[in-house]
């Protein structure tokens, strides 16, 4: 199986994450995409982060209706700084024969990386440019350019337009939209602050359901939680 992994905290998830893994899909030939929010982002720490169950179930929406692209909970089961060598380690055990690609922006070339000599040795790089220009190609990565559509959407921007009380159709997909609505997300930034995953799910997972973050495309509680 040919694997693409698309790691992220999808804060939200919107129509660029999803053209993305789509012309990565088609243009190295991948059998499935698996998107991975992260617990706790590494190289940044955004000022309104979601819970992750809400991000969860907004990655969930998003790609449902697509047998290609799955959901997987590797990082938010495993909590704290998400490092991507982590989460590669965990997947090659649990696919031991697929061949993995690890799909990226070309701004996270420039990124210092833990633990990157042991990622280059367990996957090829698919790397997105948003610019004509092609960043410096580090050393020892196998690399196989994406070529996309220049998307001028970002989460920030998304979470900014919802702050402002303005529109985010056509952003995000519809299901992602009555999502964000219904939870009330990102329309007060002095609301939200950065916390740890155990903190969030515990704050939002429904009275009387117990927690449980399954590996692949479920609720993390069950058919009770929407």
């Amino acid at each position: 199986m040919r694997l693409g992994i698309l790691g992220g905290t999808f804060n939200p998830i919107h129509l660029g994450h999803l053209i993305l893994a789509e012309a990565a899909r088609e243009q190295a030939r991948l059998d499935q995409v698996w998107f991975v929010p992260t617990a706790i982002p590494p190289h940044k720490r955004p000022r309104e982060l979601a819970s992750a169950a809400a991000r969860w179930d907004m990655v969930r929406l998003a790609i449902r209706g697509q047998p290609a692209l799955r959901a997987d909970a590797v990082e938010l089961r495993r909590g704290g700084v998400s490092y991507t060598v982590e989460t590669i380690r965990a997947i090659r055990r649990r696919v031991p024969r697929a061949r993995l690609f690890l799909i990226v922006g070309s701004e996270m070339l420039q990124v210092r990386w833990v633990g990157l000599t042991e990622i280059a040795e367990s996957c090829t790089f698919l790397v997105a440019s948003r610019t004509t220009a092609r960043p410096r190609r580090p050393r020892g990565l196998r690399i196989q350019w994406v070529r996309m559509p220049r998307i001028e959407i970002s989460s920030s921007m998304i979470r900014a337009r919802r702050h402002h009380r303005r529109s985010i159709r056509f952003l995000v997909p519809d299901a992602v939209a009555r999502c964000i609505a219904r939870r009330h997300l990102y329309r007060n930034q002095a609301t939200l602050r950065l916390a740890p995953p155990h903190v969030w799910l515990r704050q939002t997972k429904p009275r009387g359901a117990s927690l449980r973050i399954p590996p692949h495309g479920q609720s993390p509680w069950g058919s009770t939680h929407r």
